[in-house]
């Protein structure tokens, strides 16, 4: 198990009058009373809302191999759940996954911290985020974002991603991460704070990310310098995970001068093939391959030019992506 029992959620329990618990008979058999939860209605709602809180570990975690364990824990936890007294399945399912995750999340950071060079997000296609239907939902799922959700505490990050992408109201957010709602107004002021840091208020549209990716990856490939000088913002940082298992930078390089170095010393040494875009993580990145292995790059652009590079070469954080 992820966690200890969680505590009881109790402004998402129904109760009948007279305050007597109804309870479920979840096989659905003869004998079950009028209006009870069968076993099949339970699946049907958990697989209902797969995708969101799915979607929703991910944003909370960056890896969706864990988020994958969470959601996994969490229908565990409701299937021995009486579902009779569940009045909002929704609610009740996002407060296990954010209790949950932020119990992983926890855990992880020190491993994280001890990783082998930088820790990048795991990269995943857009098909496969869960829902994108507002813009929040697309921008909390960027690689950027959640790259620099890093840089926030475990409860910062919970009622960031609950209120920017999920857009619940603080006192849902409040019982959710069993705070104030003083204190997830002010945990959420403060991830703003942070994360507005590295952010550029005017994201480009798809097909501008898109040409500026493009101009990248072919100035790269030929060499030009030139080229690459005019698309990297002066303050650009190449950002190589390779966890230990491929040849990559072991911290980050930052600058332009250093990132074009390292560039031109990498396509001098390597050919690379096999060159696809593909659409990750709600953006364009592409996919290419070396004698090193396989790796996808991504791009974070700041006023017009290209401030961030990142490239996930780990293998094991590319299986989602390799099967394209």
């Amino acid at each position: 198990m992820l966690a200890a029992a969680l505590p009881p959620v109790n402004r998402h329990v129904r109760r009948p009058a007279g305050g007597v618990t109804v309870r479920s008979r979840l096989t659905g058999g003869p004998g079950t009373h009028p209006g009870a939860v069968t076993r099949h209605d339970a699946t049907v709602d958990f697989e209902e809302h797969r995708p969101m809180l799915l979607g929703l570990a991910y944003r909370l975690l960056g890896s969706m191999w864990d988020a994958e364990d969470v959601v996994q824990e969490a229908w565990l936890r409701w299937q021995g759940t009486d579902h009779d007294e569940i009045r909002e399945p929704r609610a009740f399912l996002v407060t296990v996954v954010t209790r949950l995750a932020l119990d992983q999340l926890r855990s992880a950071r020190a491993k994280r911290e001890a990783y082998t060079g930088p820790w990048l997000p795991e990269p995943v296609l857009t098909s496969e985020a869960g829902p994108l239907d507002t813009a929040e939902l697309r921008d909390t799922v960027s690689f950027a974002t959640l790259h620099m959700m890093e840089r926030l505490s475990p409860p910062e990050r919970a009622v960031f991603v609950l209120r920017e992408a999920f857009e619940l109201p603080y006192g849902e957010i409040a019982e959710i991460v069993e705070s104030s709602v003083a204190n997830a107004r002010q945990l959420h002021h403060r991830a703003s704070v942070r994360l507005a840091q590295g952010r550029d208020r005017f994201q480009p549209t798809t097909e501008d990310h898109t040409r500026l990716l493009v101009k990248f990856m072919e100035a790269a490939k030929g060499g030009d310098l030139d080229a690459l000088t005019e698309l990297f913002h002066e303050d650009v940082v190449s950002w190589n995970d390779g966890g230990g298992k491929v040849k990559a930078a072991l911290r980050p390089v930052a600058g332009r001068r250093k990132v074009l170095a390292l560039l031109s010393a990498l396509v001098t040494r390597y050919a690379f093939t096999d060159v696809r875009l593909l659409d990750v993580n709600g953006s364009p990145a592409y996919w290419t391959r070396s004698e090193e292995g396989d790796q996808v790059v991504m791009v974070n652009v700041h006023d017009g030019r290209i401030k961030d590079i990142y490239a996930v070469l780990n293998p094991d954080k590319l299986v989602r992506v390799h099967k394209m």
